[in-house]
């Protein structure tokens, strides 16, 4: 019987050899796949550390032949009834012996196979030859990245300072307009990871100096993590960061919640521990973890004890007394001037955690634990205002969750509940079905209380972090054949206490409906159409007098329609319209995007541009299109106001082991002669950026 569909595998590579040969994995655009999940982008959202989450999937590969349905499910492309089938299917005819297999799997049609071709291989990655220093120094999967990227114009905190009354001078930055980032990396897939990087934000100096915990460059992380050395799964030193259950304790990495795909985005997988290697400057651990397998049991402890930006002020306790508290923590990672370079490193934060997770010899059911117990130097006292009462308040945090999955048939059933050490609670319950072989469904309620503390949380939630927040999502993918997609999702969501700018309980909700038709792989056509509701204060009454206490509700619509045309294997376009309107408080703004893109794709070189024209009455309408950009640069400007917005990207592969990008972009606004305020005020209509980077990969 293998034999019979190896011989029928033979034949559909005959028949989708122009296809298929066009898919070598160090070719693949992934930014697309990116774009797709992310749907309708929003400003609280943090791509970068999304983008380097599935960057992190693409370098270490699935082995399709060594891989499980969790693994599978992780990397939001397969449906349930599509794992399932692959899983029967390697049952029945065992192992794989070419990736092109795929289509003779039920319900993998072309272009789930197409999206998931970056994503696996089927060469034992985890077979390890040679000691680890050989294994290190062998690795093909080893490089050096260096980039270099700044504004051009000249931003006022880069012009000598004011006098002020009393002879002291205006804040300014301290360093020059240069930001500089530094990768180092040598891995292989399920065996090591080692690596660093280096970042230096513009503004910032460089500069040797212990006093303000200043070392060159102004940001560096550095992790060493061994893969299935024994019993051990993941041993890991350095920054790294942990994602299991639902996220409510451990929610670090690939976490994309609301957008057009609307069935395997709503639940987060248990990946375990993960290399940090992103420029943020928080938000990941730093000092060591360990996996150890017990039968199906996995035991996972972690010690982390990592600086941490904050501000710090002086509280008198007695007369003779005194005591420094935390009234801030700092999140931005940027210290350009005197003020912020003060905030930098001056807490300590040291976590201790575990998780134990036990999986069934079936693998269809899963079980575990989670506890974290954070400690800050210093007690945390913020200005407490009316809205956040019942944010964390002191120096110790413990929180513990349980959490489960179960795969019956064609469902799959997930959850995780929490409590901190206030005694508030969270909790996600979820299901992900396959109704029909055309028809996805997925729904998931989630409960956080106002007083509930993770701050590592990265739950499926309105918010962007798990508190003070009820939800109840529904969403919808009918694909009636291989050219028609319809996805729609429903979320209805409420906040059972103030939150900033919204003094009073409110509620909201979102839908979004998107249409994709494909008549051939060379046209891909989508409309898309979204809408929020949600409650503001109305800063203005009609007797001007100023009120943080009247509430109005909030709409707003987004309209997309976009087109993408292969005009042959090396020329392609793209063309996107985007509107929306807001409603507040009796008043309707819109605005508008236009944009057209041209892409050229040939063996050793890429080039890609864009043209934007886009018409704003207000920032609520600002327009977010996502841009491409260098290897490990993530791009989605928001564009506000009046004007024009385009760029150019060239990549040229100069030998097998370099490799050079080079970027220019530019905005100019035709309702406005000043762009920005404060020090990053530039006067003048128009803003200019560059970026060049260069990429040597060891042992090509």
């Amino acid at each position: 019987m293998k034999t019979l569909v190896s011989i029928g595998i033979l034949v559909l590579m005959v028949v989708h050899q122009s296809q298929a040969q066009t898919y070598r994995k160090d070719e693949i655009n992934i930014e697309n796949f990116i774009e797709e999940l992310f749907g309708m982008q929003r400003s609280d959202e943090n791509y970068e550390d999304l983008y380097e989450s599935l960057l992190q999937v693409f370098l270490n590969p699935i082995n399709l032949n060594k891989t499980n349905a969790e693994e599978l499910k992780s990397i939001f492309i397969l449906t349930p009834s599509q794992v399932n089938s692959f899983i029967a299917y390697q049952n029945q005819f065992g192992e794989f012996i070419s990736i092109y297999e795929l289509q003779a799997i039920p319900d993998f049609d072309l272009e789930t196979i197409y999206k998931l071709l970056p994503f696996v291989v089927l060469d034992d990655s985890e077979k390890m030859q040679g000691s680890l220093k050989e294994r290190v120094l062998s690795s093909k999967d080893a490089y050096f990245i260096f980039r270099q990227n700044r504004v051009w114009e000249t931003r006022k905190g880069y012009t000598p300072p004011d006098t002020l009354g009393n002879g002291e001078l205006t804040s300014r930055y301290l360093g020059d307009p240069n930001s500089l980032y530094g990768r180092f990396r040598i891995q292989h897939s399920k065996d090591f990871s080692l690596g660093f990087t280096i970042d230096k934000d513009s503004g910032e100096q460089f500069i040797w100096n212990p006093n303000s915990k200043r070392f060159g460059f102004n940001f560096l992380s550095y992790h060493f993590t061994l893969y299935n050395q024994g019993n051990f799964k993941a041993i890991s030193l350095g920054d790294f960061q942990m994602q299991t259950g639902q996220g409510l304790v451990f929610g670090a990495g690939f976490g994309v919640g609301k957008g057009a795909e609307t069935i395997t985005t709503v639940r987060r997988s248990t990946i375990g521990i993960r290399p940090y290697t992103a420029a943020l400057e928080f938000g990941f651990f730093r000092g060591m973890a360990a996996t150890y397998k017990a039968g199906p049991l996995n035991v996972t402890l972690m010690a982390s004890n990592a600086p941490r930006d904050g501000n710090l002020q002086v509280q008198i306790d007695t007369i003779e007394t005194t005591e420094e508290i935390i009234t801030s923590l700092q999140s931005s990672g940027l210290h350009r001037t005197a003020t912020e370079i003060t905030y930098k490193n001056r807490i300590r934060e040291k976590n201790l955690g575990a998780n134990i997770h036990y999986q069934s010899r079936k693998r269809d059911f899963q079980i575990g634990v989670n506890s974290l117990y954070t400690q800050f130097g210093q007690a945390f006292q913020r200005n407490r205002q009316v809205y956040n009462q019942y944010e964390f308040y002191g120096k110790a945090n413990h929180l513990h969750s349980l959490y489960f999955a179960y795969n019956y048939q064609n469902y799959f059933f997930f959850g995780e509940t929490a409590i901190s050490k206030s005694g508030g609670k969270g909790s996600v319950l979820g299901m992900m079905s396959s109704l029909h072989p055309k028809l996805g469904f997925s729904v998931l309620w989630r409960r956080f209380d106002r007083d509930f503390h993770s701050f590592y949380g990265n739950a499926f939630s309105e918010g962007t972090r798990p508190i003070n927040e009820h939800g109840l999502y529904f969403g919808l993918n009918y694909k009636p054949n291989q050219k028609i997609t319809w996805s729609v999702y429903y979320d209805y969501f409420r906040f059972p206490w103030l939150k900033y700018r919204v003094y009073a309980l409110s509620a909201g909700n979102e839908w979004l409906t998107r249409f994709t038709y494909s008549p051939s792989r060379k046209i891909l056509l989508f409309a898309q159409i979204r809408e929020e509701s949600k409650s503001r204060n109305i800063s203005e009454l009609q007797n001007n007098f100023q009120s943080g206490y009247q509430l109005s509700q909030g709409k707003k619509w987004n309209y997309a329609f976009n087109l993408d045309y292969s005009l042959d294997k090396h020329w392609s376009i793209k063309s996107r319209i985007m509107s929306s309107r807001f409603d507040f408080n009796n008043k309707t703004t819109r605005g508008f995007a236009i944009s057209q893109d041209i892409n050229v794709d040939y063996e050793k070189w890429r080039l890609s541009g864009r043209i934007v024209l886009f018409d704003t009455e207000d920032y609520d309408n600002r327009q977010f299109i996502y841009e491409r950009n260098v290897l490990w640069l993530f791009s989605i400007p928001a564009l506000n106001g009046q004007g024009m917005r385009y760029y150019l990207l060239g990549q040229y592969k100069i030998n097998p082991k370099l490799t050079f990008w080079a970027r220019i972009g530019r905005t100019i606004f035709t309702d406005r002669e000043v762009i920005g305020s404060g020090l990053q005020e530039i006067n003048g209509k128009k803003i200019t950026e560059t970026v060049f980077q260069l990429q040597y990969q060891f042992n090509r």
